[in-house]
């Protein structure tokens, strides 16, 4: 097992976001944070900012092919779900997005995006619910923004609760169906954090892992559950004090086949209820018949990692692993020059840097 685990290092070195990528994260988060923060129209109903998704989740993967990476940005408003709609509240920031980034944005139902050359940015409006809430969030400030050491050594540091965990959901506009709802993102991070420590550092990288599987095979998996959806599944499923990625992979998918059977079987999806936000189902915009062709993908996974996970021959597990999780996991080397057939890992391949325009 400990020559497999140095097989999944290298791996998880590959699939993990480079150098370039967390470069260009920070340089199109920044750039907006500050933009939003000197513009005269919003600067004094902004409260506070901070990173959400799977970037501040330490749970992000490399961008596939010639795709950006992608970064949330949360902006907490002072602006009343009782006085605003939120259509409204969106037709606050576009005079600001005409000016930084016209024909780079597209409002969505719960968040704009914006297209640059080498990133993409998600601008989340939210509002607190109440004026001791709005302080609080003022306060914490310093700490959500966070820093890149924490984003790519969460698994290595000790995270203590402090008052930013305690605050109550947010409010965000969903202009789809035209009201104020509630969502928690840093009760996501928290339980995402707290659950990798009781994983012995190991659960981000099971998401890592599991993420990429369903990338690599997406000609055969249906396009839903991704991103948070399957993230969340994941941690749902991945058992606690497990040794290894290698185990955790095997066991969250084992764990998927045996808790979701009798699901499936009537024709059903399952309801998973929100960190933080327990009325919000995250599973509520996947359909039947996509859960029920994921499951089947996720039972043969299952079969396939169990052999891996078991064979005691180096060689052929690494080949049924290299069948899971695709050409970046390493070959076998064999011969006497490399201990147990452990190819040495070496130093990522990261993109050209082009010049950035923000």
């Amino acid at each position: 097992m400990a020559i497999v685990n140095s097989y999944f290092n290298d791996f998880l070195s590959s699939i993990s976001l480079q150098q370039s990528h967390i470069e260009d994260l920070k340089l199109g988060h920044i750039t907006l944070r500050d933009r939003l923060l000197a513009y005269d129209g919003l600067k004094d109903i902004i409260v506070a900012t901070f990173l959400q998704g799977s970037y501040r989740r330490a749970t992000a993967v490399r961008p596939h092919a010639d795709n950006r990476a992608d970064v949330d940005l949360i902006v907490v408003t002072n602006l009343s779900s009782d006085t605003i709609t939120p259509v409204e509240v969106v037709k606050k920031f576009i005079p600001f997005l005409e000016k930084h980034y016209k024909d780079k944005y597209q409002i969505n139902g719960r968040s704009i995006a914006i297209e640059l050359s080498y990133v993409d940015l998600d601008l989340v409006i939210t509002s607190a619910p109440s004026e001791v809430e709005l302080t609080s969030y003022k306060s914490a400030e310093n700490n959500l923004i966070t820093d890149d050491r924490m984003i790519t050594e969460i698994e290595n540091l000790v995270y203590k609760a402090s008052a930013e965990w305690k605050l109550s959901p947010l409010l965000i506009p969903d202009r789809d169906v035209r009201e104020w709802t509630r969502t928690h993102p840093l009760e996501q991070i928290r339980w995402t954090q707290e659950k990798n420590s009781r994983c012995s550092g190991h659960y981000v990288n099971v998401v890592k892992a599991i993420k990429w599987w369903h990338r690599i095979h997406s000609e055969e998996l249906p396009k839903y559950p991704k991103s948070y959806p399957l993230e969340h599944l994941i941690g749902t499923n991945c058992p606690e004090m497990i040794d290894s990625v290698a185990e955790g992979f095997t066991f969250s998918l084992e764990a998927i086949v045996a808790n979701y059977q009798d699901t499936v079987a009537r024709q059903e999806v399952p309801f998973l209820p929100d960190h933080g936000v327990p009325e919000h189902d995250v599973f509520k915009r996947i359909s039947a018949t996509d859960f029920s062709q994921f499951y089947s993908g996720i039972k043969e996974a299952a079969k396939i990692a169990r052999e891996a996970l078991d064979e005691t021959d180096i060689e052929k597990s690494v080949n049924l692993w290299r069948s899971l999780l695709g050409t970046r996991f390493p070959e076998y080397s064999g011969g006497s020059s490399n201990k147990g057939g452990f190819i040495p890992p070496s130093n990522p391949t990261t993109p050209q840097r082009t010049q950035r325009f923000a």
